[in-house]
């Protein structure tokens, strides 16, 4: 019963499945005439297993929605408000401005394993919105993500909504490739997992990677108008600068350990009694 649940769920989340939120809503009036207006909000409780964040943000209520951009002309369906409650209403960041636009796959940031050797720190965010990523003093805050069998059809049909509708942000494939750029293999996986900032129940780390890299390929996407521009900016210059390069290489190979610290400790001292031996010869 559960597993024909979850089918039923992945499939009126694809986007070639959705109906008219307003028909619905007509349908739903038809049987029980209390419930007119409410159809928003059963549609997030219905799809709410598939929620991707510790948190799922299901508070907007059926007149914030009808207020939505893309409510006009019955356009409005359960994918739009299913994306509406994952960004949430709180203001996001926004993209860089430029004069110039070039839409072409472009990577937004280093992978995990890159970034670490830079220095840079990965924390969980404790807010669960997807756009609530954060750089502050070398530490990247990221919300928590949670990936099970149904995630992959539901960024791919949340994706091509975007790319589909030129009146529609690009948020969602803003996150997910910012996501994808981070992972390149099991061990990011397995380090951000270590960090909270990913939990999933697929067979490996390494499918959870595969499951990021084969998501954006053949997505044409503006790097500039996401709003992840300017903190991967931040982000990227942090990882050139030489010092923190070199500073987070000589922590991982002397001090990763408590032996290491005290052999590096020891060798400062001998090297101190051996100055000072020589000194006083010298004198």
């Amino acid at each position: 019963m559960r597993e024909s649940l979850h089918t039923i769920q992945r499939d009126m989340i694809m986007l070639g499945n959705q109906i008219p939120l307003f028909i619905l809503d007509r349908l739903l009036e038809l049987s029980k005439p209390d419930m007119k207006g409410h159809v928003a909000n059963l549609a997030l409780e219905f799809f709410s297993p598939m929620e991707p964040t510790g948190d799922p943000q299901t508070k907007l209520s059926s007149n914030s929605l009808e207020l939505a951009p893309l409510s006009d002309h019955g356009r409005l369906h359960c994918l739009e408000v299913f994306r509406l409650s994952l960004l949430g209403s709180s203001p996001k960041p926004k993209p860089r401005e430029q004069n110039w636009r070039l839409k072409t796959p472009q990577q937004l940031i280093h992978s995990v394993t890159e970034l670490r050797e830079a220095g840079i720190r990965f924390r969980k965010s404790e807010k669960d919105g997807l756009w609530d990523i954060k750089f502050k003093g070398g530490t990247l805050w990221i919300p928590r993500l949670l990936i099970h069998d149904g995630t992959r059809s539901l960024f791919l049909n949340l994706m091509a909504f975007e790319q589909s509708h030129i009146d529609c942000s690009n948020d969602i494939t803003s996150y997910v490739i910012f996501m994808d750029n981070l992972i390149n293999s099991a061990e990011d996986v397995g380090y951000l997992h270590k960090c909270g900032i990913i939990e999933h129940w697929l067979g490996s780390n390494a499918e959870v990677a595969d499951l990021f890299n084969r998501l954006c390929k053949e997505v044409v996407f503006d790097i500039n108008s996401s709003y992840l521009s300017i903190l991967s900016e931040e982000v990227n210059r942090h990882y050139k600068r030489r010092w923190n390069a070199w500073r987070a290489s000589l922590k991982h190979k002397y001090f990763s350990n408590p032996w290491s610290i005290i052999s590096f400790i020891a060798a400062l001292v001998l090297l101190a009694r051996f100055l000072i031996s020589h000194v006083v010869e010298i004198v």
